[in-house]
């Protein structure tokens, strides 16, 4: 069995738990959102998790994280710092606002040396997603390019009710490669499907069934020093800028239009779903009680959550 590692993006967290989303029971034994994205996990094949955090509430997030997990995975911790930037690069004085996800991937690049699936910490994206991804990871075509893959997922059945959402629209040629991602800000359910509302005048109207990345992701460790090259690019345009992101769909994005990528995109089965507004909780409570109803999760997950 290939050693594959399933990164979690969870710098976003914060010290003081209590009311963030990411730790609220969600499952009909308490279980977290993230609980079911390990569970997934582990029965994909995947035999470590990395939790890409920050470092000022490391032992709070062992203790009432990470420790729950030891018993079935290999668990490890990466940092996501501020200052942590390449060579020749420095923190603009004011600025507060984390890098991004390219950045907080970038944080793993010392001690992540084999396949690797990366997705959001507070996002469900069901079995099939974690299958496909191990899939792909475990038996990666040859490629003189960086090799990757993207679960994608049905764009209705990533909306809100209660509001817009930001989501990736995914161009996928006949062969299941991915040939871009293009990034929407403000999209909102309609009668006929769904559209982008991010310039009033000239809204992007979608059917509903395209597909969009929801950040789970699968590369090969060279993607690291792509990423990291990326990185260089995106400081020398922005670094003194005081809220700009460098997002990981972007430099993906950037890789393929280079013609340096090859990522194959594979449907999930799945829905996905995640609380965006707290009012999206009951529906996530909901989904969750059928899936364990219906057999496809046990309750509780492992153990005391």
């Amino acid at each position: 069995m290939a050693d594959l590692t399933l990164v979690i993006l969870a710098a976003g967290m914060g010290s003081r738990y209590g009311g963030l989303k990411q730790l609220d029971p969600m499952g009909p034994g308490g279980e977290t959102i993230m609980d079911y994205s390990v569970f997934d996990a582990v029965r994909a094949g995947f035999n470590r998790v990395l939790f890409v955090i920050r470092k000022d509430f490391e032992a709070e997030f062992r203790e009432k994280i990470g420790k729950k997990y030891e018993k079935i995975i290999a668990v490890d911790y990466a940092f996501q710092q501020l200052d942590d930037l390449p060579a020749g690069f420095s923190v603009p004085e004011g600025r507060e606002k984390p890098w991004g996800t390219g950045h907080a991937l970038f944080a793993t690049r010392h001690i992540l040396k084999t396949p690797f699936a990366v997705i959001n910490a507070d996002d469900f994206y069901g079995a099939d997603s974690y299958r496909q991804l191990a899939a792909y990871l475990a038996d990666p075509p040859q490629s003189g390019k960086v090799r990757g893959v993207i679960a994608t997922f049905i764009l209705a059945n990533t909306l809100s009710e209660n509001g817009s959402v930001a989501r990736g629209i995914c161009s996928v040629d006949e062969e299941g490669v991915l040939r871009k991602v293009t990034e929407f800000t403000k999209i909102e359910k309609t009668a006929d499907g769904a559209a982008d509302r991010s310039d009033p005048e000239h809204p992007a109207e979608f059917t509903g069934r395209e597909f969009v990345s929801m950040n789970s992701w699968g590369f090969m460790p060279e993607f690291l020093d792509k990423l990291e090259k990326l990185l260089i690019e995106f400081l020398e345009k922005h670094g003194t800028e005081l809220k700009s992101e460098f997002y990981l769909p972007g430099a993906v994005d950037e890789l393929i239009s280079r013609g340096e990528a090859v990522i194959s995109a594979r449907n999930s089965k799945d829905s996905w779903f995640g609380v965006t507004y707290r009012e999206d909780r009951p529906l996530v409570q909901a989904n969750l009680e059928k899936l364990v109803s219906s057999g496809a999760y046990p309750t509780p997950l492992f153990g005391k959550n």
